[in-house]
């Protein structure tokens, strides 16, 4: 629809409606012209009175057309979200990998989320760092433990007892891993998360790392045997060293996810390359059958 008329945009100065409706047509009745006197009147009929012509300025105006509605502005989208020139995509849970149609499945050069399980002493942190060196796409490492320690005063150590501070603070630091995780995977980077999930605390271990990484998040549990992780744990410093009782009580409840379904690799006889390459057999029937859970 064109706009309406503007002061200066419409017809030209002096037009008349009455270019637009045209009336009959009267010889001489030409804006301008002399005014015609009237006829003389008969004999004894005094000739009734002419009302005066009003003033220019007193002519009542000529009926205006109204003006034609502007026609309706779109409001403009949302505004993409977006950092210094570069767009970010959307971080959102991650789906399920797809199998390729053809060939057999590669975790080696797939985008992958994948959840490093086991007991202190495994060798979580060591295989999941390795992985994630040597693969041929690009992979983060995502270590929970790393995560807790980024507080320094006021951190709720587990080893000073389970309490609702330190429970707060494992929370807080899955969170964290789990919106490091999606944003890595919305950018193409593959992640390797690793914690000390129990089998019977699906909600607070395995069940809230599903729920902030998404349901294509794909678990492996390392559990070598219970005299190799006594004799690694031995090997830590500081508060990643466990006392062995404290060991042997994760060990034991680490034994519940035989049976649970996920793929368990035990690494008592490998070293971490040996792990690793285990880890991307396991991974790769992963893909082509997720497991339940």
């Amino acid at each position: 629809m064109p706009p309406p008329h503007q002061p200066g945009h419409g017809p030209a100065a002096g037009w008349s409606p009455a270019a637009h409706h045209p009336g009959p047509h009267h010889p001489g009745a030409h804006q301008g012209s002399a005014p015609v006197p009237p006829p003389p009147s008969a004999p004894g009929f005094a000739p009734a009175p002419v009302p005066p012509t009003p003033p220019h300025s007193q002519v009542p105006p000529a009926p205006q057309h109204s003006p034609v509605p502007p026609a309706p502005q779109h409001s403009p989208g949302p505004v993409p979200d977006t950092t210094g020139h570069v767009p970010l995509p959307t971080g959102a849970p991650v789906g399920a990998p797809s199998t390729p149609p053809v060939a057999a499945p590669d975790p080696a050069g797939t985008t992958l989320a994948v959840l490093l399980i086991g007991p202190a002493g495994a060798g979580k942190t060591s295989v999941a760092k390795y992985w994630a060196d040597h693969r041929r796409v690009p992979t983060a490492h995502i270590s929970l433990d790393d995560v807790r320690e980024w507080v320094r005063s006021g951190f709720a150590d587990p080893q000073s007892g389970w309490n609702d501070h330190s429970e707060a603070q494992y929370r807080l630091a899955r969170r964290t891993c789990g919106f490091a995780a999606r944003n890595f995977l919305a950018n193409g980077i593959s992640c390797i998360l690793d914690d000390a999930v129990f089998p019977d605390r699906p909600v607070v271990g395995l069940g809230g790392w599903k729920r902030h990484v998404g349901p294509g998040l794909l678990p492996v549990v390392l559990l070598p045997g219970l005299e190799i992780v006594l004799e690694r744990n031995a090997e830590r410093s500081g508060n990643r060293r466990l006392t062995d009782e404290e060991v042997a009580r994760i060990h034991g409840r680490m034994a519940g996810w035989y049976g649970s379904g996920l793929p368990i690799i035990d690494n008592s006889q490998m070293d971490v390359p040996q792990t690793a390459r285990v880890l991307d057999d396991v991974l790769a029937r992963s893909i082509a059958s997720p497991p339940t859970w």
